[in-house]
């Protein structure tokens, strides 16, 4: 076996059930900073997680009458003018805006095999990010050192008498606690039910309910407990679409970090990147370059601060604030009128640095350590479009694989996406504004990777979705579906080496710092 992984713990099927306490959630994400109305433009508290049948929508390329509330008329609430930069940290309705009207919305156009031939999709596997999430541990500590900051040496008699500045000073409180460490949230939850909800609208045969109930859909997840709620969440969203509202949901998925958290286990990436402070160079001299000293002083002037006592990292912690709101809380948070657009694309890419030189291009290791989840991936196609005889057992129609933005973002490398000519660097940011590397759009919360394989005339073809939408491999940009044979001839070097433990030098020893987003 290639990665020596044990049958036992392959083969391992664990019903993961978690204990939350659903109201505790609920109430933090109700309550919270109590921002005026001038300041905040609040959709009801359950919009995202509650819609009554008010009618139907045909979807008539697919004869389906998809129940859902009418949000047509709904206003979209006031967003802030930065909310499409916050990296990794994103809302995914700010990649597709149109779900900010109808979270349910699904586009079967999406979907694009050769119109000549004749296709049907046969097998669909899906690498998911997790959903919304509270900040982590180090983030809440920062926010509360801010706010403290913030209200004990704020200069009253400088930096204007905007309401926003108010707000901060005087109304907002720091209601993030430590015991929310990276949990997710009830938004989150809904990004992972609506998602589930409009995969079955594009793919009715694949994701159907007789599929999912007889176990031929495999639903695997990283042990975080925030991908451990999403998975859940997902089935309930599939539960959900087939008319079950009643009754408790079930479960059933298994837990396989070899997969979904191959980076822990990668020692060349943990002692290359992970653990090698001159790995991230390019980041330190970002961070204290001259954008990032601009806007630091200009963050420290609003607010009336002395400029050393802002540091790079709380000025981050304040940009966020922003995210964090938006969110979980769906409001216009008052520190998001702290940066100008300007203000935060500097952010952005002091972000997508980070995340190019620590999980990307930026080091040749950080893509070959998704080798395992590479292979898995290839396996299950060659399995779902192999020829088979009226006698065999019908392949599994749907992988659904749950995991984080750093199991997504070496993946993505690894097949040669969203790399640009000239990298990012600490001195090229004016250079920049062009990239094809903007984590805002390839990583937000409840991100995609969608292969779709076609049972076609000519053979099995392949399509690749981002977030939803479609993605043309590299080397094969002519065809939005490839045949399957030129897609894996475009990867054979990857198919026939790409050896976990050649590259990686056997697994690390111990655990590498809990980065993961």
């Amino acid at each position: 076996m290639l990665f020596g992984r044990p049958a036992h713990r392959k083969n391992r099927r664990l019903k993961v059930t978690q204990t939350r306490n659903i109201n505790k959630a609920r109430k933090a994400e109700a309550g919270g900073p109590r921002l005026s109305p001038r300041l905040s433009s609040p959709v009801p508290t359950d919009m995202f997680s509650v819609f009554h049948p008010a009618g139907g929508v045909l979807l008539a390329s697919l004869g389906l009458l998809v129940p859902r509330l009418s949000l047509a008329s709904l206003s979209v609430p006031d967003i802030p003018h930065i909310a499409g930069y916050f990296g990794t940290k994103t809302r995914y309705e700010e990649v597709n805006p149109h779900l900010l009207r109808d979270p349910l919305s699904a586009d079967p156009s999406v979907l694009r095999p050769p119109p000549a031939e004749q296709c049907s999709p046969v097998h669909l596997t899906a690498v998911i990010r997790h959903g919304s999430r509270y900040p982590t541990l180090k983030n809440i500590r920062r926010i509360r050192k801010l706010s403290e900051l913030v209200r004990t040496e704020a200069s009253r008699a400088s930096g204007g008498s905007e309401s926003w500045l108010q707000e901060i000073r005087n109304r907002w409180e720091a209601w993030y606690t430590e015991d929310m460490d990276g949990q997710l949230v009830m938004k989150g939850r809904d990004d992972l039910r609506q998602l589930a909800s409009r995969l079955v609208s594009v793919f009715p045969s694949l994701l159907s309910e007789e599929s999912v109930r007889k176990r031929r859909v495999r639903f695997l997840t990283s042990s975080k407990h925030r991908c451990v709620s999403s998975v859940e969440a997902f089935q309930e969203g599939l539960q959900r679409r087939w008319g079950r509202h009643d009754g408790e949901p079930e479960y059933s998925h298994e837990v396989d970090d070899e997969l979904m958290r191959f980076f822990d286990r990668c020692r060349g990436y943990v002692e290359g990147v992970e653990n090698n402070r001159t790995a991230l160079l390019e980041v330190e001299k970002f961070k204290h370059g001259e954008e990032m000293e601009g806007v630091r002083r200009r963050m420290a002037d609003r607010l009336g601060l002395p400029h050393h006592r802002l540091t790079p990292d709380l000025l981050e912690a304040a940009f966020f604030l922003c995210s964090y709101e938006l969110s979980i809380k769906n409001v216009h948070s008052p520190w998001c009128f702290l940066f100008d657009e300007s203000d935060a694309k500097v952010l952005e890419y002091k972000s997508d640095l980070k995340q190019y030189w620590k999980r990307s291009h930026g080091h040749e290791i950080n893509s070959l350590s998704s080798c395992p989840l590479f292979h898995h991936v290839f396996r299950t196609l060659d399995r779902a479009g192999r020829p088979r005889r009226s006698t065999d057992a019908s392949p599994e129609p749907a992988s659904i694989l749950v995991g984080h933005a750093e199991t997504l973002l070496p993946l993505l490398s690894l097949l040669g996406l969203y790399k640009d000519q000239t990298p990012p660097t600490a001195t090229n940011y004016d250079s920049q504004h062009g990239r094809r590397f903007r984590t805002s759009l390839i990583v937000p919360y409840a991100a995609n990777l969608l292969f779709v394989l076609y049972d076609c005339q000519r053979g099995p073809r392949l399509q690749l979705l981002v977030n939803e939408s479609p993605v043309r491999f590299p080397g094969l940009e002519a065809e939005d579906a490839p045949l399957y044979r030129d897609v894996r001839a475009t990867y054979r070097h990857l198919l026939d080496g790409c050896d976990f433990h050649r590259e990686c030098e056997g697994r690390a020893v111990g655990r590498a710092p809990n980065t993961e987003l």
